[in-house]
């Protein structure tokens, strides 16, 4: 696995972002004094899969195991291999399936694997813990955003090592599968991509926080045509996933495994517990946190990842954008004049940057965090913190900060509320930083052979 990280770093290290090949992974051109940090992530990035699957076993063989869902999951998949296709009648101890049907095929596999027994479901997520950390670690190195020594902070949470190798949530699956998605995105394999993160979406649907920025790049990235196909590949997966299911009970299948409108325990959540349970649990509650977010989705898109093109409008195609024309054509980009797209691979920090503050958008506005949904974005903090502007110290403090409000079990009023100001303060910076320029360019003038 580390050798395999190696390799692929090594060889986006040495291609010429202006001979690859179309659908390739681009990187920008190297700045002077970078080359020799490049040298170094290899080196750093095996030596940081060592250490985590040395920490990963020791986790599994001295810490105790934490029942808390993995029966539910294996009586949900009891009655599902059983014959069961009627949602309405998949339960758990925990409750009725709630989850889309690629959860179910996931964790049959896995109880195929184990036979049911914790200890080697335990081994499996530890290699899933291992695949997702070395995806993130590829992610990283691509975008070259956090420095090689701040890597480690990747490996360093308590409670993400808990939740996957302790308590076995599937919160873990659509984690890695998400991370695996925005790897192919980086290198501009779209339907690819877009099929990987439907299968994300099949096992828990916390990753459509991630669909409103995805959506967005697509728009700049493919014609009308590429948009529709790509979604046509999500949508299509979805369909087959669930063709069991929706042959013979659609309406319980839709109804329970897309439920938008579940209201968590007040008692779980880790993030507005200073809020009453009469307001938490309200309807004018959630109304506002779903209008803070897509404001705060539409203020990012139109000044922060659009600013370069001169907006949303401009940078989907909806109107033609003159600001730009110049650069865009001195850099080799291309304009689909039938449907006014730019058709273009987008820089691999650029898609980064939008998706992640996206998903973290929808997790400072999330009515409730529970301690298993910390996996939905811990993988993307150190590259958030190093996008902002703040010196070191402040970093490596909210970094801390989140992490230990993440470990106060149960949480308490102090703990949410210090997490939101960790939250809003990490928003905030991002708010400030500058915005990368989202697309390649080549320079016309490099000459063969160089």
């Amino acid at each position: 696995m580390g050798s395999a990280v190696m390799a692929e770093v090594r060889r986006e290290t040495d291609q010429d972002p202006c001979t690859q090949k179309e659908g390739s992974h681009l990187r920008p051109p190297e700045r002077s004094g970078e080359t020799r940090t490049t040298a170094l992530l290899p080196t750093v990035c095996c030596l940081l899969l060592l250490f985590d699957a040395l920490l990963t076993a020791f986790v599994i063989a001295r810490v105790p195991y934490t029942k808390i869902d993995w029966d539910a999951y294996m009586s949900q998949v009891t009655g599902f291999l059983a014959g069961e296709r009627n949602y309405a009648e998949l339960h758990g101890d925990t409750g009725p399936l709630v989850y889309p049907a690629g959860f179910l095929y996931v964790y049959s596999g896995i109880r195929y694997i184990t036979r049911g027994a914790v200890f080697p479901a335990q081994i499996v997520f530890g290699v899933l813990y291992m695949v997702n950390l070395s995806l993130c670690l590829l992610i990283y190195t691509r975008t070259q955003v956090v420095p090689w020594w701040a890597l480690p902070l990747l490996c360093l949470s308590k409670r993400v090592h808990s939740i996957f190798v302790l308590r076995l949530f599937n919160d873990c699956v659509a984690t890695t599968l998400t991370h695996a998605s925005i790897a192919l995105m980086q290198q501009q394999h779209w339907h690819l991509a877009l099929t990987v993160f439907s299968a994300a979406v099949s096992v828990k649907m916390n990753v459509l926080l991630f669909a409103p920025p995805l959506l967005l790049l697509l728009f700049k990235s493919l014609t009308i045509w590429g948009v529709l196909a790509a979604l046509s590949c999500a949508a299509i997966f979805q369909v087959i996933v669930g063709m069991p299911f929706l042959a013979a009970y659609p309406t319980e299948y839709l109804s329970r495994a897309f439920n938008l409108g579940r209201v968590f325990i007040h008692f779980w959540s880790v993030n507005f517990k200073f809020v009453h349970e009469e307001v938490f649990v309200s309807k004018p509650f959630a109304i506002t946190l779903l209008v803070v977010h897509l404001g705060l989705l539409f203020l990012f898109a139109q000044y922060k990842w659009c600013k370069h093109e001169g907006g949303i409008a401009a940078a989907s195609g909806l109107v033609r954008s003159n600001k730009d024309d110049e650069k865009l054509r001195n850099s080799g980009l291309s304009f689909v004049t039938n449907v006014n797209r730019i058709q273009q691979a987008l820089r691999a920090d650029h898609i980064v940057s939008v998706l992640f503050t996206g998903n973290f958008i929808g997790i400072v506005c999330a009515r409730s965090l529970h301690y298993q949904f910390y996996s939905w974005y811990f993988y993307s903090l150190p590259f958030l913190l190093w996008k902002t502007t703040f010196p070191t110290p402040i970093r490596l403090a909210l970094f801390i900060g989140i992490e230990l409000c993440w470990n106060v079990y149960p949480s308490t009023p102090l703990s949410s509320l210090v997490l939101l100001a960790c939250h809003v303060i990490v928003l905030g910076g991002l708010w400030c930083a500058p915005s990368e320029y989202p697309y390649y360019i080549c320079n016309k003038k490099t000459k063969k052979g160089d």
